[in-house]
């Protein structure tokens, strides 16, 4: 059996298996290959984000982040000034909002005008009233960016329902009056002379109307024709959440003569149900807290 020698020996025996030397392995190392053609720098992600419903302080803490770090927000009409405030001097500002009849770009011009944005490489924020998945159209600009192969994440805000319910005490559900909630839009589609979810609901839950206020006579029409009562107690909540916040308390029966002597205004939302009567009882606890806490109270 051959004698390996002791390392540092003179007399060292060949191995039976080749080594590689260092050079070696460099002369017979695979050329590297030639270096890839630049690829083109990746669309940056589009954030759709939910400025909840106008109190800057309700805003998340990503929603923050996205909007502190935009290169440009395209918002709403209904994105308070407060959070407008918000955005960066250097991030650029354009308003494709709707509120009502007014709208500043039509829908696909809005979609068109995200993707061209994102594809110039800008960080962009498609800021929304509340949260862009209710009634935001949210969805829709999603479809956009999904067929223009963008990347796209959706930061949800605090809806305009909650932040009213929250800010007038005015609770959705209680296990004493209803156990079910129902969110609807008082915009009809152009070719429907209906709302197509009047005769779906219980006239025993709690109803929700957004955008519903230039429409609340056809809606009160419509809602009594289905079996709802003229004694179902309403408020309107105008500017929810917001210094200059307004509430109107009335029924069915007695809205419109309740809106022609107040100076309620869009933006707002009408709660209708049983639950409209604990206002009076639970609103004062919340004015009360405000002021302790030293906040602005509507």
């Amino acid at each position: 059996m051959p004698r390996i020698p002791p390392q540092g020996s003179g007399n060292a025996l060949l191995s039976t298996h080749p080594v590689t030397s260092p050079m070696t392995s460099v002369l017979h190392a695979p050329a590297p290959s030639a270096p890839s053609a630049a690829q083109p720098p990746a669309v940056p992600a589009v954030s759709l984000v939910g400025a909840g419903p106008g109190d800057p302080e309700l805003l998340t803490l990503r929603a923050l982040r996205r909007i502190e770090t935009a290169d440009v927000v395209l918002y709403d009409l209904l994105v308070s000034q407060a959070i407008l405030d918000l955005i960066p001097p250097r991030a650029e500002r354009i308003c494709v909002g709707k509120r009502a009849s007014r709208h500043t770009l039509p829908q696909e011009d809005t979609n068109r005008l995200i993707v061209q944005k994102a594809q110039d490489g800008l960080r962009v924020v498609r800021l929304k009233g509340g949260d862009p998945f209710m009634f935001g159209r949210g969805g829709e600009e999603m479809q956009e960016l999904a067929r223009a192969g963008i990347a796209c994440e959706v930061v949800p805000g605090i809806t305009a329902a909650m932040g009213a319910a929250a800010c007038t005490g005015i609770p959705l559900t209680h296990r004493d009056h209803t156990q079910m909630v129902s969110f609807v839009t008082g915009h009809r589609k152009q070719d429907s002379s209906t709302l197509d979810w009047v005769e779906h609901l219980d006239p025993a839950s709690t109803l929700v109307v957004y955008m519903g206020l230039g429409e609340s006579p056809r809606i009160v029409q419509d809602l009594m024709a289905h079996g709802f009562s003229g004694d179902t107690p309403l408020a309107v909540v105008a500017s929810a959440t917001l210094p200059q916040q307004q509430v109107g308390l009335a029924t069915l029966a007695t809205l419109e003569v309740m809106l022609a002597k107040s100076t309620l205004t869009s933006p707002a939302l009408l709660i209708i149900g049983s639950v409209v009567t604990l206002h009076t009882t639970l609103y004062p606890l919340i004015r009360q807290a405000r002021t302790q806490l030293d906040l602005p109270t509507a």
